[in-house]
């Protein structure tokens, strides 16, 4: 594949108003190579000679053409959606070279088709030992406003990051009218309803100013996706000691500060760092208790702490491409992790686990819109390996995980499930020791013993036996549909597959945590 020179450029300041639309960006006046996000860094020569034109002309075209009518629908599609330059799913696998195994990978016939590019994917897994951390300063610039509102230093005294910003607003307006989490869901605008109505009572009155408690989370359930974050949340709220954000899954940190819903959708209105901070309000008041008892400002509650769960936090950083300069071959010069350890460098995180296999069928189930069966989700598995061989065929492996347009053309998301990819990345910022990993298999045969392992994680006080109780033996949440469960399991070739595909990660995780659980080998 004829590798092409260009680059991404941001039509106006990042730093300037959040709420203006559309964010579009812009591509230089360049050949466009199909493997657009993998290639951001080098620009093209000022000056081409006659000779070298004529030869690259005609291998341009077709591959212009292309471009030229996704970036066309694009745009007729509206002024909020802006551009984005990821073909959609359906049209990638014409798009892509298919490595050196292009068989029929739809059909279940071609086994031995299929173990070839396993094997080929298996045999150019690497890990690095560390990645290059980026500069503060480089973060501050890249998102400035974020870094200006949030300060380096919390309250003494209280367990939970928080902090009295200086409120500056008219007392009779409403301090939630601009958020973009209550403008895109009723079911929060009833939240901000009832926030609205006690706002002024949680203003705490010190030499003629008005200051408000803010919040950020103590702990981040930060994932993975069907891998029961839902019911370990549902169980935590039940501790008289933990509180969360007004609703579970904000996924600002990875999604809505880009402007980001649906990548297919384009980009959106950027939320502030402020929409995100109003959702630790409620939270915050329990924190902060009765002002009117306690004038000094000193929080009333010190030992209560606020997490936030978001699935997508842990690995989903395809934001990365459209926002910054690509210096590392393929690769985002910035991760999710990076900001938040700028931010909260003591912050503490869970991550729930499951077999990788069990996992993307689950995904599939629970994603799936229409025509899911077991052959189907075999097909769509095919496809997604054979999109994933061609990449490593070019690129390193980490960057393949982190290509926003293989993810995007993936039928399913195999690469949720190369935790190991993600974990060692997070461990370049945090210690071992800031992030406990749980399996639900574990959790599932024994939630008691895993509730006060998070417990412990957590230094949360005791609890009565009632409470305890309803923690640990309350229903499970969010378990499969019945209509899916009457789909039955994949198919035998099918977990075979997928088991040799995610072997090596499996390998590798078991060994960064000391653990032959995580090996899924058997059964739990």
């Amino acid at each position: 594949m004829t590798q092409m020179d260009y680059k991404y450029n941001l039509l106006g300041s990042t730093v300037n108003d959040y709420n203006k639309r559309p964010l579009l960006l812009q591509v230089d006046s360049a050949p466009m190579n199909l493997f657009a996000i993998l290639e951001v860094k080098r620009e093209l020569p000022k000056r081409w000679s006659n000779a070298t034109c004529k030869i690259r002309l005609y291998s341009f075209l077709f591959g212009l053409a292309i471009m030229f009518v996704i970036m066309a629908s694009y745009i007729l599609t509206g002024d909020k959606k802006g551009l984005l330059l990821t073909p959609s799913p359906y049209h990638f696998s014409s798009l892509v070279s298919p490595g050196p195994f292009a068989f029929n990978l739809s059909s279940v016939k071609d086994y031995a088709h299929i173990k070839l590019v396993v094997k080929s994917i298996t045999s150019k897994v690497e890990f690095r030992s560390s990645r290059q951390i980026p500069a503060l300063k480089a973060l501050v610039q890249s998102d400035p406003h974020m870094f200006s509102v949030i300060p380096h230093k919390f309250l003494p005294g209280i367990k939970n990051p928080c902090w009295y910003e200086e409120f500056t607003g008219n007392l009779t307006s409403d301090p939630y009218r601009t958020n973009l989490y209550g403008r895109y869901s009723r079911r929060f605008r009833i939240v901000f309803q009832h926030l609205r109505n006690t706002f002024p009572d949680h203003l705490l009155h010190r030499n003629r100013k008005l200051y408000r408690l803010r919040c950020l989370p103590y702990f981040y359930i930060m994932g993975q996706p069907k891998c029961g974050t839902t019911d370990l949340y549902d169980r935590l709220r039940l501790h008289p000691d933990v509180k969360f954000t007004t609703f579970k899954e904000p996924h600002w940190w990875t999604r809505k500060r880009f402007g980001i819903i649906r990548l297919s959708e384009g980009f959106h209105d950027r939320y502030p760092v402020g929409d995100y901070l109003d959702l630790f309000d409620q939270a915050a008041y329990q924190i902060q208790g009765n002002l009117t008892a306690n004038t000094n400002g000193s929080p009333s509650h010190p030992s209560i702490i606020i997490g936030e769960a978001s699935a997508s936090t842990m690995w989903d950083n395809n934001a990365w491409v459209y926002f910054y300069d690509n210096t590392t071959e393929g690769e985002p010069p910035f991760l999710i992790q990076d900001f938040i350890h700028a931010l909260q460098p003591d912050a503490r995180f869970i991550v729930m686990l499951r077999d990788p296999v069990e996992r993307l069928y689950s995904d599939y189930l629970y994603f799936g819109i229409a025509n899911k069966s077991a052959e189907d989700f075999h097909e769509k598995v095919s496809e997604s390996l054979q999109l994933f061989e061609g990449c490593l065929t070019e690129y390193t492996m980490r960057s393949c995980v982190y290509n926003t347009t293989i993810n995007n053309a993936m039928p399913v998301r195999l690469q949720v499930g190369l935790y190991i990819v993600y974990l060692m990345d997070w461990l370049t910022v945090f210690s071992k020791e800031q992030i406990l990993v749980l399996r639900l298999e574990d959790h599932a045969n024994n939630r008691k013993y895993t509730m006060h392992k998070v417990f412990d994680f957590l230094s949360l006080g005791p609890i009565t036996k009632q409470i305890e109780s309803e923690i640990t033996k309350s229903p499970a949440s969010n378990t499969r549909r019945p209509a899916d469960k009457s789909l039955g399991p994949m198919l035998t070739i099918t977990k075979e597959i997928l088991k040799d595909f995610y072997m090596p990660f499996n390998e590798k995780l078991a060994k960064v945590l000391r653990n032959d659980s995580f090996l899924w080998d058997s059964k739990p």
